[in-house]
């Protein structure tokens, strides 16, 4: 059986997070290159892609409070507005794939998942799992969604993966971004982290601070919180969070390499 990875390329590495609706066309043409390069070279990796929304739908989402709840007509004015920028980023990083040569298919999850508090409830996986089948990679990203309980939501990519993963069991997780993985200490970024797990993020945590940028679903802290619960609930599985800023650090990756910050159970 082929290794199935998710990987996710973070909203900071693929726009510029200070500009509102800026997206990143050299690195995203960079990365989509390496992917393909990785791709064509085995048969035996199966792969996720998973993207954030940036400058995208994190200026919109803010600007709407999307992210708490979704309760009158201009919240779901906002909502629309916040799902058609993510679309919008999604649209670029689909035209680098393509560019590069990869087969590839995007899954809106604001077409087809259900969440309750934050939380995906209900999500039918076949037309992603056919995808994997056929060797078509399915791509996602951070969006809006319906919730039974807030009206809508924004849900992250970790927090879709967290979900995929129960269902597909991925034997790694990869999350690229600019960073060169999770820093001790945050702004001042002296002290880089080679290894958490949770009893180590208890002592550490209050240095791992959110993003410098706008971030509605939560920065660094929440990836890594996440990405936690993932590893204990399957300790088998390898997370890596490092640096796709430097060329060649995403097919490193993809190939095996540690590289940046490990989280294991």
């Amino acid at each position: 059986m082929p290794e199935l990875v998710f990987l996710k390329l973070g909203g900071s590495l693929i726009t510029d997070k200070t500009q509102p609706y800026t997206p990143r066309l050299d690195k995203l043409a960079d990365l989509a290159q390496q992917i393909a390069t990785v791709l064509a070279r085995t048969s035996s990796l199966s792969l996720v892609l998973g993207h954030g929304s940036g400058s995208f739908g994190h200026t919109a989402a803010k600007q709407h409070g999307t992210r708490e709840g979704v309760r009158d007509a201009e919240g779901w004015r906002g909502f629309a507005e916040v799902r058609y920028q993510a679309a919008e980023l999604n649209r670029y990083v689909m035209d680098a794939l393509h560019d590069a040569r990869i087969s590839a298919m995007t899954f809106p999850p604001s077409s087809n998942v259900i969440a309750r508090d934050g939380r995906v409830i209900s999500w039918d996986l076949q037309p992603i799992r056919k995808a994997l089948a056929n060797g078509i990679l399915p791509v996602i990203y951070g969006d809006v969604i319906f919730d039974e309980a807030r009206g809508g939501t924004i849900l992250s990519t970790e927090e879709l993966f967290e979900h995929l993963a129960r269902e597909l069991n991925p034997h790694r997780v990869l999350l690229a971004g600019i960073e060169a993985g999770v820093w001790e200490d945050f702004p001042a970024k002296t002290r880089l982290l080679n290894e958490i797990n949770s009893k180590s993020f208890e002592t550490t945590r209050d240095g791992v601070k959110k993003s410098s940028a706008v971030d509605v679903t939560g920065g660094m802290e929440s990836k890594v919180k996440q990405m936690l619960t993932l590893v204990q609930q399957n300790p088998n599985l390898e997370v890596l969070i490092f640096s796709g800023e430097e060329s060649g650090n995403l097919k490193r990756a993809l190939e095996g390499e540690i590289i940046g910050t490990k989280i294991r159970a």
